[in-house]
């Protein structure tokens, strides 16, 4: 009878100073007389369900106050125990869905076996080995369709809702063709936000690595090229991107300082354009994608092919403590930076917000 009672309280006291901590950093707004926000930061922790030791590394960032939304592989070996883990806590962590054309299984069983989309080994090409594909013009944009619409499934099967938002992981959804089948089911399912990675600055990155440069510049190109799509099939997406430029070793304090600056600069030269006004006030809305985390074991996780290189780099808890860090927390809050999920951002009711 004692250990009855003895598991659940030691249960209970373990989670509870940080559940305590994410209340008040949640609140924080609603809790202490500020001035309006300049910037609503969706701060999204990529690649949930990758792991376990991903999972309770960015589930330990959310409670600390580091991200305020997260982006799930459905397909990934512990996506139903991410899912289970957002769902754990009073403030539930607002989830989307990352879709993922490039690493580890399809979700369709149909394409399981035999499809474009898939290699001989049964797994996706992988992240440059889809792209090549792409070029070559060897996937089926009905596949595509289809393993999209299956993962949304399994993603409601998961959690109980759609997505609040959907991207792609490694930045697929932005590619040509594969832009297309995107926003169509975007907006077939009600899906309002995805991401559009056009990051301000990153053209004079001179410490990032020539390739990584580059491929971040092809990104950025397609993403441009989304946009037209995006705004015909109704998506929306908030006005600035970060997160290229602070990835990894690239992420400190004064790195995700100037990212802010960089964000507000943009986004308030955007909105006075749309308005036509030097004047006109607004608040700012922004996505910074992250990679936080316990780094992975070897052999433990990934999308069936085990974990890669990057989620078993150091990086990853590099991010998680950079995050968490108490200056980080207090420079939102000098700046006037709000935390928020994708759903807050329907909250600010502005016809203007992208698109």
């Amino acid at each position: 009878m004692i250990f009855f009672l003895v598991v659940p309280l030691l249960t209970y006291s373990l989670w509870w100073p940080w559940t305590k901590k994410s209340r008040n950093c949640l609140n924080q707004w609603k809790t202490t007389e500020m001035p309006q926000p300049r910037l609503m930061l969706v701060v999204t922790g990529d690649d949930f369900g990758y792991c376990p030791r991903r999972n309770q590394g960015i589930v330990d960032c959310f409670l600390g106050g580091g991200v305020s939304n997260v982006s799930l592989l459905v397909n990934a070996s512990a996506a139903k125990q991410a899912a289970d883990l957002a769902e754990r806590f009073r403030h539930r962590i607002p989830i989307g869905l990352h879709a993922n054309l490039s690493e580890g299984a399809p979700v369709s069983q149909n394409l399981q076996q035999v499809s474009t989309l898939i290699n001989s080994q049964g797994f996706f090409h992988g992240k440059m080995g889809f792209r090549q594909a792409l070029e070559k013009g060897q996937l089926s944009m009905n596949q595509v369709e289809l393993e999209l619409r299956a993962q949304v499934r399994q993603f409601v099967k998961l959690t109980g809702h759609l997505p609040h938002h959907m991207d792609g992981h490694q930045h697929v959804h932005v590619l040509p063709d594969i832009r297309e089948v995107f926003a169509h089911v975007l907006s077939d399912l009600r899906i309002l936000y995805t991401r559009v990675p056009v990051e301000p600055g990153l053209q004079n990155c001179p410490w990032l690595p020539e390739h990584l440069q580059s491929f971040y510049i092809k990104v950025e190109k397609d993403a441009l090229d989304s946009i037209p799509v995006f705004k015909r099939h109704g998506i929306r997406w908030p006005d600035v991107y970060l997160g290229l430029t602070t990835m990894g070793q690239n992420m400190s304090f004064s790195s995700l300082q100037r990212a802010i600056k960089q964000a507000l600069a943009a986004g308030l030269s955007d909105s006075r354009s749309r308005s036509g006004s030097e004047f006109h006030q607004s608040v700012v809305t922004a996505e910074l994608m992250v990679h936080p985390g316990y780094p992975s074991y070897p052999k433990e996780g990934g999308c069936g092919e085990g974990p890669d290189d990057f989620s078993q780099s150091a990086e990853r808890h590099h991010e998680l403590s950079v995050l968490t860090d108490p200056s980080v927390l207090d420079l939102y809050q000098q700046e006037r930076v709000q935390l928020c999920g994708f759903k807050d951002l329907n909250d600010l009711h502005r016809p203007n917000l992208h698109h």
